[in-house]
């Protein structure tokens, strides 16, 4: 990822739609309609945390650890939500859903439930998931956060939301309820 410029900061959707995905401005769309602030940068493809340190930095917050995990049936599908900077272990989550033996779902399963695509995982994706297949999980830690950094269902921008927001007006009306989950991340 290129470290040299600056990634600017722009409030609210992008003026123009030309050349972006239509997943993208269902995205804007959505959060425009239900009242929801947000603040957006463009950058390039990332696809994992570690090139997101400058996201980061033009977001003021950092941006969540997404992963879409699946049971061995690949018949319940989640989306963990967590802190960027904490180790994931299969165990431990395990344990605490009552689900063994997770493994990471297949990008077929991420395009079909959430019309992500992989590095884009984000919780903006549960707006696609209309028949409730994936079920949220979000790490406690992550909750104390004042504001969440995701992608709006493509790696080539950010957005920072309020976490009040995310709880309160986008997850009712996706109709999705996040289960907590305590991650030690050791």
């Amino acid at each position: 990822m290129e470290q040299e410029a600056e990634l600017k900061l722009y409030a609210g959707r992008p003026a123009d739609a030309a050349g972006r995905l239509p997943r993208e401005m269902r995205t804007y769309d959505l959060l425009d309609a239900l009242g929801i602030p947000y603040a957006r940068t463009e950058h390039e493809a990332v696809d994992n945390m570690r090139d997101c340190s400058r996201i980061d930095a033009a977001l003021g917050t950092a941006m969540c650890k997404n992963l879409f995990l699946c049971n061995r049936q690949k018949t319940v599908f989640y989306l963990l939500l967590m802190p960027g900077d904490k180790r994931f272990k299969t165990k431990e989550l395990s344990a605490q859903i009552d689900a063994p033996r997770l493994s990471f779902a297949e990008a077929a399963d991420m395009l079909r439930y959430l019309d992500i695509e992989p590095g884009a995982v984000s919780v903006m994706g549960l707006m696609n998931d209309t028949q409730g297949r994936v079920r949220l999980l979000i790490d406690e830690d992550l909750l104390k956060e004042t504001f969440l950094g995701c992608h709006p269902c493509v790696n080539t921008a950010s957005l920072r939301i309020a976490m009040a927001d995310l709880l309160e007006k986008f997850l009712p009306a996706v109709h999705h309820e996040p289960l907590t989950v305590q991650l030690r991340g050791e």
